[in-house]
């Protein structure tokens, strides 16, 4: 019997398949192309990442381990700081040679990033266009609605609160286009006592804030980007490019955590 081949780098992070997937569609390549598809892939995998994290980190808050969600929650913002940071490596690129090799993406847009989808449905969020851009992508459109069956990274803290004594209300989804739960008087009353008496889930909430910020960063960055590359033309795909992106800025996750600042 042959010997079994020994692991290596290069085979246990299955190099050659990886940097096999940078396959231009210029012609002739534009050299711009190869930064531009690296930079999306690098998005996916951060994807990826993030929502293996969240989903450790609503068995965390549902189990009311405090520590455990704590450590979870800062690398996913670790994470945040990055896809943010990618947006100054794409801002290389000027709007002249991105559009040199722009009609060569025909249909594909960003907004087709299922994982993105996912990561915003447990955040929270619906709306009409995350099934209508995957309409004929069964697979994708399989995924999608099996997300929005799960529970959400709300409803999880609101099950660690109760977890933790605290007469916190399980929000209700009312809302089809946009953020499903509505701000929540009530709650936001346990929030502010949670604030000034829980100093562990404290922690928690903010921590649950800066992810909430990281991501509107996030999105106000990439719409910024997408606006000095683009201008005011339509996105790849016929998407409404710069005015739908930032449609999505300045809308909070959890808006009963920002509301409780005045009271604090």
């Amino acid at each position: 019997m042959a010997a079994s081949k020994s692991l290596t780098y290069s085979s246990y992070l299955k190099i050659d398949e990886l940097l096999s997937l940078q396959q231009c569609k210029s012609r002739p390549e534009e050299h711009d192309e190869t930064l531009f598809i690296i930079i999306h892939q690098t998005y996916e995998l951060w994807f990826r990442q993030i929502l293996h994290e969240i989903g450790k980190l609503r068995e965390d808050m549902n189990a009311g381990n405090t520590w455990s969600a704590i450590k979870t929650i800062r690398r996913v913002l670790t994470i945040m700081k990055t896809l943010v940071g990618q947006v100054d490596i794409l801002e290389t690129m000027t709007p002249l040679s991105f559009n040199q090799f722009r009609k060569f993406l025909d249909n594909s847009s960003g907004f087709q990033s299922v994982q993105f989808r996912e990561m915003e449905i447990l955040c929270g969020l619906r709306f009409p266009l995350m099934k209508e851009a995957h309409k004929e992508n069964i697979p994708a459109l399989t995924t999608i609605k099996a997300r929005m069956e799960e529970q959400t990274i709300w409803e999880a803290f609101c099950n660690y609160l109760k977890k933790h004594g605290h007469d916190i209300q399980q929000p209700e989804r009312v809302n089809e286009k946009g953020l499903m739960f509505e701000p929540h008087e009530h709650n936001q009353q346990v929030l502010v006592h949670v604030m000034q008496n829980d100093p562990e889930a404290a922690l928690l909430c903010e921590l649950l804030v800066d992810y909430d910020e990281g991501l509107q960063e996030w999105r106000y960055r990439h719409v910024k980007m997408v606006e000095r590359t683009i201008g005011t033309k339509k996105g790849t795909g016929g998407s409404d490019g710069v005015e739908y992106l930032r449609s999505t800025t300045h809308k909070p996750i959890f808006p009963d955590l920002w509301a409780i600042r005045a009271q604090l």
